[in-house]
């Protein structure tokens, strides 16, 4: 089973569609025991860190994650979905996260438009499966105004260029998390996507 954990974010529903899309059966669900049986989750998300630990933790979700990435089962975080991973965000003043990734989540440089919203290359600094068929600098969907700084530089499976290099893409065993949105990115976005789903389900 695919779980699409539904904490209150905005884009979970285009998540779904392109998943049903490539045709895979996918469940939206809050429910902690749900995410625990899944076989393959996505943490999609769109907002501010504060907001999304607090829903997280409202409903009981901390721990199924943890436990998920800790059993090293397939999991796709999506823009937020990766930014909560780290130990701290920058927004809102400063905001704990999941720490399963040792590092923060900076603020865009300023003289930028922020967020930054549109299409933007990614440099795959890593060769890897959901890579597969996708041009290295594909262009990809992004809507942001943070990005994951971690401070395992060889976790960074993809970078982009807006104002500085960020990393736009963490790779860790069968985690893999990005910034930039791939059911938002069209025929590359949804190439990716299934080559994701492909190998969680072999």
């Amino acid at each position: 089973m695919i779980a699409i954990i539904d904490y209150g974010a905005g884009n979970l529903r285009s998540v779904a569609r392109a998943v049903a899309k490539l045709g895979y059966e996918a469940e939206v669900t809050n429910r902690p025991q749900r995410v625990l049986d899944a076989q393959v989750v996505i943490l999609p998300g769109v907002g501010a860190a504060g907001d999304t630990m607090e829903s997280l933790q409202k409903l009981k979700l901390v721990e199924p994650i943890k436990q998920v990435i800790a059993e090293d089962r397939p999991f796709l975080g999506i823009c937020l979905g990766l930014q909560v991973l780290l130990t701290s965000s920058e927004e809102s003043g400063g905001y704990p996260c999941l720490d399963l990734i040792p590092g923060t989540v900076r603020l865009l440089p300023p003289g930028l438009k922020v967020p930054q919203m549109g299409w933007n290359q990614v440099r795959q600094t890593t060769r890897h499966s959901v890579f597969d068929g996708i041009a290295d600098e594909a262009n990809f969907y992004f809507v942001h105004s943070y990005y994951a700084d971690p401070l395992d530089r060889s976790l960074v499976a993809g970078e982009t260029d807006y104002g500085i290099a960020f990393c736009s893409m963490i790779a860790k065993g069968n985690l893999v998390a990005t910034q930039f949105h791939p059911e938002k990115s069209g025929d590359v976005g949804l190439r990716f996507l299934d080559n994701f789903l492909k190998f969680s389900l072999a």
